[in-house]
C-alpha cells in the first residue's frame, strides 16, 4: 500500500539531512504509529508521502503508483484521490458548519452540492456527530473538532489516511476516545492510517510502530 526506498530530504545546504535513506513498507489496513524525538524527521517524512514536499532522492509508491516524481498539477489530484490528512490544530474553516467542513473535499473534486452534503452528513454519523452537523468549530469542543477533521480526511474514500499528532492537543480521555475513533474506523473501512505521535501509550494501540531517529528508521530489533 505504502513503499518508502531510501528516501532523503535535506533542507540546509551542507548540514546533516532531515531524512537519510529512509525506507519502509505499509501493507494495506495497517494502523501504525511513528514515533520518535522532536527534531528527528517524522513531520517531514509525512509531508513527503502525502505529497506537500518533495524528496531529493529516492523512490515513493502510494497504492502501486509513483508519487515521488509527479508534477505539482499531478501530485495535487492524487493526493485529493488517494489521501485524507488529519491534523493536530484540525485546520476547520471557522465560518463554515461541521457538514461543509467534512464535504471540502468533494468540492474541490466537482461533486454536486446535493451529493457533498449527503456524504458528509453520513460519515458525520460514522463518527457520532449526527447531531452537530450545523455547529461551526468554535460551537463545539477539541474532541468534536477532531472528529469532524477525521471525517472529512474519510468522506473521499482514501486509501491512505495521514494523521499528524491527532490527539495532540486533546486532554488523555479524550485523546484515547479519537484513537479508538481511527482504530475502528481502520477496522470498519480497512484505511490504511499512519499516524505521528509522541505518545508512546497512543502507538501501542497501533498495529505496528515504526521509530525514526536522527533521519534514519530504526530496525525492528532498536525500536522502543
Amino acid at each position: 500500500m505504502l513503499l518508502v526506498d531510501s528516501v532523503c530530504k535535506s533542507y540546509v545546504f551542507g548540514e546533516a539531512p532531515v531524512l537519510d535513506g529512509v525506507s519502509l513498507r505499509l501493507e494495506a489496513g495497517t494502523l501504525a504509529a511513528l514515533v520518535g524525538p522532536s527534531g528527528s524527521g517524522k513531520s517531514t517524512l509525512l509531508n513527503l508521502i502525502g505529497l506537500l514536499d518533495e524528496a531529493d532522492s529516492g523512490q515513493i509508491l502510494v497504492d502501486d503508483r509513483l508519487v515521488s516524481a509527479l508534477n505539482t498539477t499531478d501530485a495535487a489530484r492524487l493526493r485529493n484521490e488517494l489521501i485524507g490528512f488529519v491534523f493536530q490544530s484540525f485546520h476547520l474553516l471557522s465560518r463554515l458548519t461541521a457538514w461543509e467542513n467534512v464535504a471540502l473535499p468533494l468540492f474541490h473534486r466537482g461533486v454536486g452540492r446535493a451529493e457533498r452534503k449527503a456524504r458528509a452528513l453520513n460519515m458525520l454519523e460514522r463518527v457520532g456527530l449526527s447531531d452537530r452537523v450545523d455547529h461551526r468549530p468554535e460551537q463545539m469542543s477539541g474532541g468534536q473538532r477532531q472528529r469532524v477533521a477525521i471525517a472529512r480526511a474519510l468522506v473521499g474514500e482514501p486509501r491512505l489516511i495521514l494523521a499528524d499528532e491527532p490527539t495532540g492537543n486533546l486532554d488523555s480521555v479524550t485523546g484515547l476516545q479519537v484513537m479508538d475513533l481511527l482504530r475502528a474506523l481502520n477496522g470498519d473501512l480497512g484505511v490504511t492510517i499512519l499516524m505521528v505521535t509522541h505518545d508512546r501509550d497512543m502507538a501501542k494501540l497501533c498495529d505496528r510502530v515504526i521509530e525514526i531517529r536522527d533521519g534514519r528508521v530504526l530496525p525492528l530489533g532498536e525500536a522502543g
